[in-house]
């Protein structure tokens, strides 16, 4: 393995002496980390470089190897020249985590792409205890404020624009090195004056990945609605609804460094848009159908499926649980009907879950297939209909029992309604036309009404059915309107 290398060096020349920052510039920790990869919540730090500066001049250096306690993949090994070998015996973090938090305190926290840098040191504290909450300064953020311009803000990019030559690139100290160089170039061209005023605007706005523009929070306040994330060529990426959309937008981008989705999610945003309603209702709506259109890269929940199913039981004709398609059924009219699933092996994944609760027999109710003792009474799990030692009745009530919390809620209302929504702040209106648990549209006045009146209702879908139960649950004061006769 090579030899930890651990550099305290005398005060050195910075890149240019009478371009140096003056004493306006706190001091600054130029940091640059080598990683197993991109997560900073599962992956490991392999090299660490640290740069201290005060006005504009390198006071000291710092480096070492880290056993990430991880295997270093071998896209990475050829990327940073860094080898599973080479770490092996180097010290863990948790070994060098004290003087690292020495050196980087009460300075300025500077990388090239802060929040990677930033999020796997947090996460590393984080583990033992440390809170580390520094000011933090992104290099790309502050050379795209400067240079809005230019195309590309890479480090590599930066050192060919601004005529800096460094050695070992990809490796901590030489990259660390590199920043520094980058802050004195930046000083150069466009001055004290406005590299501060950048760097002002930058701690403003902390939150922000580095690749998106600033202007795109303009004019998004805390009101109700829909937020759309677009990545690279406009592919969308994901969306969400909030009731404070601003506020929501913003607290993805300042949780990434604890999420490996969040980060994965701010490192490919690069432009938002946003929707606004009257209400949270009209969001919870809104998200839902733009989901199942657009099909978001990075939305797991409320996706298209073809088709939905539930289970079928009638206590008072017996016999077996039927799984059935919805679309064969007029659901909202229909007794006897328990869950909505997207396919039929999910409703059969409840039915059985709910049978193991209850002590239910399995053959009994079509799980299993055969004669005698089913499996689960040889588990001491069914109290043994399937042998005759319980009666039907009983086990009738038990299951039962267990297919109450499944049960399709009756439509509450006659027929259609109304659920007026209204931001004071705005002034939007809307109305939601609803019919037994299925969404017609909305309207922005009673008087458009007329309009949704030939709607015919849609097909039973379930991300609508959980949004209006829990919806209707939760908000008793609903301005509702009848609009069944």
């Amino acid at each position: 393995m090579a030899e930890r290398s651990v550099y305290q060096m005398p005060v050195t020349e910075s890149l240019t002496e009478p371009g140096s920052i003056d004493q306006s510039l706190p001091p600054i920790a130029f940091v640059d980390l080598e990683t197993t990869g991109m997560r900073p919540t599962r992956d490991g730090i392999t090299e660490i470089g640290i740069v201290l500066a005060e006005q504009g001049r390198i006071t000291e250096e710092w480096s070492t190897l880290l056993n990430p306690e991880a295997h270093i993949p071998w896209k990475i090994q050829e990327l940073t020249g860094i080898s599973n070998n080479m770490v092996r015996d180097a010290p863990r973090f948790e070994d060098i985590a004290e003087e690292v938090a020495e050196l980087l305190q009460e300075r300025l926290f500077v990388a090239h792409n802060a929040r990677f840098d930033f999020g796997f040191l947090k996460n590393a504290f984080r583990r033992l205890g440390i809170d580390f909450s520094p000011r933090v300064l992104c290099t790309v953020k502050l050379s795209r404020c400067l240079f809005p311009h230019q195309p590309r803000h890479s480090l590599d990019a930066l050192k060919r624009v601004h005529g800096i030559h460094a050695d070992q690139r990809h490796r901590a100290l030489a990259d660390a090195k590199s920043l520094h160089f980058v802050m004195q170039a930046f000083h150069q061209k466009v001055g004290e004056e406005a590299l501060l005023s950048a760097m002002q605007a930058q701690f403003r706005r902390q939150s922000l990945p580095p690749h998106l523009d600033e202007r795109m929070l303009d004019g998004i306040g805390n009101t109700p609605g829909v937020y759309l994330f677009y990545g690279e060529n406009d592919v969308l990426l994901y969306v969400g609804k909030s009731v404070t959309l601003r506020t929501r937008i913003l607290s993805h981008f300042s949780s990434d460094t604890v999420s490996d989705r969040e980060m994965r999610m701010s490192q490919q945003v690069r432009r938002i848009e946003t929707i606004e309603t009257a209400g949270e209702l009209g969001a919870l709506l809104l998200e839902a159908e733009l989901v199942k259109q657009r099909q978001p890269t990075l939305n797991r929940q409320l996706r298209r499926y073809r088709s939905l199913c539930s289970i079928h039981w009638d206590i008072r004709g017996g016999g077996q649980p039927e799984i059935v398609a919805i679309d064969r059924l007029d659901a909202a009219n229909t007794p006897h009907l328990y869950g909505l699933y997207k396919t039929r092996r999910a409703a059969q994944k409840a039915l059985r879950q709910a049978a193991d609760e209850y002590s239910l027999c399995h053959k009994h109710i079509g799980l299993e297939k055969g004669d005698g003792a089913c499996f689960g009474y040889q588990l001491h799990r069914c109290n043994g209909i399937c042998v005759g030692e319980e009666p039907e009745m009983q086990h009738r009530i038990r299951m039962l029992e267990a297919l109450l919390p499944l049960k399709i809620k009756a439509w509450p209302f006659n027929g259609r309604i109304g659920i007026r929504e209204h931001h004071p702040s705005s002034g939007r209106v809307e109305i939601h036309v609803l019919d037994h648990w299925c969404y017609l549209g909305k309207v922005r006045h009673e008087e458009e009404l007329d309009l949704l009146e030939d709607a015919v209702s849609g097909r039973l879908d379930i991300d609508i059915y959980k949004i209006l139960r829990r919806y209707l649950d939760k908000s008793p004061g609903l301005e509702i309107l009848d609009l069944a006769s």
